[in-house]
């Protein structure tokens, strides 16, 4: 008895050493294939996705906003809320607020429909020595109905980032829209946050020791950096504007770098990590 207790006990360090990995998805947008009409591709892709998860088993699964294509549609909510229960419950799931699912100038009353069909719009989780802080970036895109709410976040994600900190954990932000695509000084556009308040927030973050910030919205993918932040903007699960389509990326932590890929949804590895090739 006492070596089959020493074996279980020296196992333990292996099986923490495993890999911190998690898949991240943005806009899987039900609806938007077709104005609204229906959501039939959109099904066909998030159970797609759902299942691939299933099977590659990260430590969670992140959504990073539209969620569904139409603010506050309920069907289109209660299809995304309805293939997410086929997940795995041993794999986290987070969804994170997109300007679709809070409207693009957001009101006390878009926030708490969305509060109250998938919770917070902003809050933080811990998995291992990642210390993951989801944000409501259409709080910093189009604050201009929800003030009080938008300065409560900022104040929220200083507290968080201090925590973080002091914790000697690595801070990870997710988002909807990024701050940037490229450049930390690009001209405001759509795509990105505008640029007074994107100083000022990126500012906070860099200060905190923040390297990588996750986003979607863009329906493409982009990379860029701004100093020792790495701006990570993954294309859709859904409907695609670029040439890499409909996917998902798969992140790995490593020590206190993150290193992540994008798979089309038609290369998605059957396991993860990924075996080295026999010599």
């Amino acid at each position: 008895m006492r070596k089959l207790a020493l074996f279980f006990l020296a196992g333990i360090p292996l099986l923490a050493q495993a890999p911190l990995f998690w898949v991240h998805a943005s806009d899987p947008q039900f609806g938007m294939y077709t104005d609204n009409k229906d959501f039939r591709q959109e099904t066909a892709n998030w159970e797609f996705v759902v299942a691939n998860v299933n099977r590659l088993r990260p430590a969670f699964l992140i959504v990073t906003g539209d969620l569904s294509n139409q603010e506050g549609n309920p069907a289109q909510i209660a299809e995304y809320q309805r293939i997410n229960k086929k997940l795995d419950p041993a794999i986290k799931l987070h969804s994170v607020a997109g300007n679709h699912d809070v409207a693009n100038d957001p009101t006390p009353e878009t926030l708490a429909a969305y509060r109250k069909a998938h919770g917070a719009d902003y809050y933080s989780f811990r998995e291992g020595t990642l210390y993951g802080i989801v944000l409501n970036s259409s709080l910093f895109k189009a604050p201009a109905k929800v003030a009080a709410e938008a300065a409560k976040q900022e104040a929220w994600l200083e507290a968080e980032l201090k925590k973080a900190q002091a914790a000697g954990v690595v801070p990870v932000v997710f988002q909807h829209i990024p701050f940037f695509l490229e450049k930390g000084d690009e001209p405001d556009q759509y795509f990105n946050i505008p640029m007074e308040t994107r100083l000022r927030v990126v500012g906070m973050l860099k200060k905190y020791g923040v390297h990588y910030v996750f986003a979607g919205h863009y329906h493409r993918n982009a990379y860029g950096k701004d100093g020792d932040l790495e701006m990570v903007t993954s294309g859709p699960a859904g409907k695609g504007f670029g040439p890499e389509g409909s996917g998902i990326r798969i992140a790995e932590l490593k020590g206190t770098t993150v290193a992540h890929k994008w798979y089309g949804l038609g290369e998605i590895p059957n396991q993860y990590p990924i075996p080295a090739p026999k010599p």
